[in-house]
């Protein structure tokens, strides 16, 4: 073993990268010792072997553009708490299939749920897109459940939704909101549809300017969406087969905590196109300013000019 062990000089961990099977072909060869691959296993362990795992520790970015970007939004945070700008982080929470299937997580009962024995798509009534959008100020959640695909247009009119039933009403005088998501999905920094959208469906239509934050790939878990809205929702439905989209709904819309966290949720029924294409004119065209502070995760679009009609459009 002394030509194919390495360690740690300093807790004297130690490692082989051999495998206990040619461990054991190896013992029986040389001293003619029948052992199993168990035994081998627990004698490595008895003299400071252990095994060893894959750690995820590959930065997917520049550590410092990862760093610089948490300090930008940092300071997004914190101009909107002084100022009282709405600031909405979204996301699409994990799609689900409608129907009587498995559900993760475990709850109190008599007896247990009796679901289907495989996920086939092909046997659910469909499948559920929450989209969500998560008020930092308000601790409050609203989930647009979609029937169709998660699409760029899609995100943006339930943020569009969002703030005609909610967010204006939340801050009459407001002339900026500013967004925190992800930098992947249909709300990701690369779609040129989201950038589209945000002007003509948010910005346009209700004057206001839309100040976009993405966080670092691989740092979604930040996004305050996630450990704020999505595990509780997550949680409260555990163990839940998801029948029906009214179930569905009801879950969210019940989902609270101690903190005094309230949801809404709405059903989305319209049909969503995937593979939008927005051309390179139609880009130059938008209002779109990048900031100096790592441009691809960091932009404004401001209003092209106040909307004649947006008075009949949002009543």
């Amino acid at each position: 073993m002394e030509n194919d062990t390495a360690g740690c000089p300093v807790s004297g961990q130690l490692w082989t990268r051999r495998t206990t099977a040619s461990v054991a072909e190896q013992v029986h060869c040389l001293y003619g010792i029948d052992i199993c691959d168990r035994t081998v296993s627990r004698l490595l362990r008895e003299h400071g072997y252990a095994l060893r795992v894959n750690h995820k520790s590959i930065a997917s970015c520049n550590p410092a553009r990862r760093d610089g970007q948490f300090a930008m939004i940092a300071v997004l945070r914190a101009r909107g708490e002084r100022n009282n700008i709405p600031m909405i982080s979204v996301d699409t929470k994990k799609k689900e299939l409608v129907g009587r299937f498995s559900n993760a997580g475990a709850k109190w009962g008599r007896t247990p749920e009796k679901v289907n024995d495989h996920d086939f798509r092909s046997h659910a009534d469909g499948i559920a897109v929450p989209y969500g959008i998560y008020d930092l100020h308000a601790n409050a959640g609203s989930f647009y459940v979609g029937c169709s695909h998660d699409t760029p247009q899609f995100a943006v009119e339930c943020i569009a939704q969002w703030w005609h039933g909610e967010g204006r009403l939340r801050y009459p005088d407001a002339t900026e909101i500013v967004i925190l998501a992800d930098s992947g999905g249909s709300n990701g920094c690369r779609p040129r549809a989201w950038k589209y959208f945000l002007q003509h469906v948010l910005a346009n239509r209700f004057n206001l300017q839309v100040t976009v934050a993405h966080y670092p790939a691989g740092a979604s878990k930040y996004n305050p969406i996630e450990h704020r809205l999505f595990s509780e929702v997550s949680k409260h439905w555990a163990g839940v087969p998801l029948e029906s989209f009214e179930i569905i709904l009801r879950y969210l819309k019940t989902t609270t905590t101690r903190t005094g966290l309230s949801v809404s949720a709405t059903l989305v029924e319209d049909e969503y196109e995937k593979g939008i294409k927005i051309s390179q004119p139609q880009m130059k065209s938008l209002n779109l300013e990048y900031s100096n502070t790592i441009p691809q995760w960091n932009y404004s679009i401001k209003p092209q000019m106040l909307n004649d009609t947006m008075s009949a459009d949002t009543g």
